[in-house]
């Protein structure tokens, strides 16, 4: 076992999987508490995320490991991963490059249940098309 996946077992072995393997992640503006977005991450992708500081996710509808950023340029750099109490869900405390929204806004929880209504309280901060030259909207 490499030196990165024993730092990793302790945490891994704290994470309660669901059954197709996975767990849900927030991702948290580490220094202002901003919720910037939910993923999934495998053990795959928590060992990778520990071991280079840069967040990395499992992308669902890929079925693969998702680098935030990858694709984007607007990376994640991890500050705290944090466990919660039942050990199925992480927050992750990171630094956000540029947005973190594939639809080009800072937080991808940018739409608000208001007098019955989903009302739009972000702006679009860099068009989508700019962030996505590959094509796929999730980078």
């Amino acid at each position: 076992m490499s030196e990165d996946a024993t730092q990793a077992s302790p945490v891994l072995a704290a994470i309660r999987f669901d059954a197709d393997g996975l767990v849900p992640a927030v991702a948290q503006q580490h220094d202002t508490g901003e919720v910037l977005m939910m993923a999934w991450m495998n053990a795959e992708a928590v060992a990778e995320t520990l071991a280079t500081g840069r967040v990395c996710y499992f992308s669902r509808s890929r079925r693969k490991l998702w680098r935030k950023g990858e694709t984007s340029g607007q990376a994640q750099h991890l500050k705290e991963l944090r466990v919660d109490c039942d050990g199925d869900t992480l927050l992750l405390q990171v630094d956000q490059e540029g947005v973190a929204c594939h639809t080009g806004r800072r937080s991808c929880f940018y739409r608000a249940a208001r007098d019955g209504a989903l009302v739009e309280v972000a702006p679009v901060l860099v068009p989508p098309e700019t962030l996505y030259a590959s094509g796929h909207p999730h980078g």
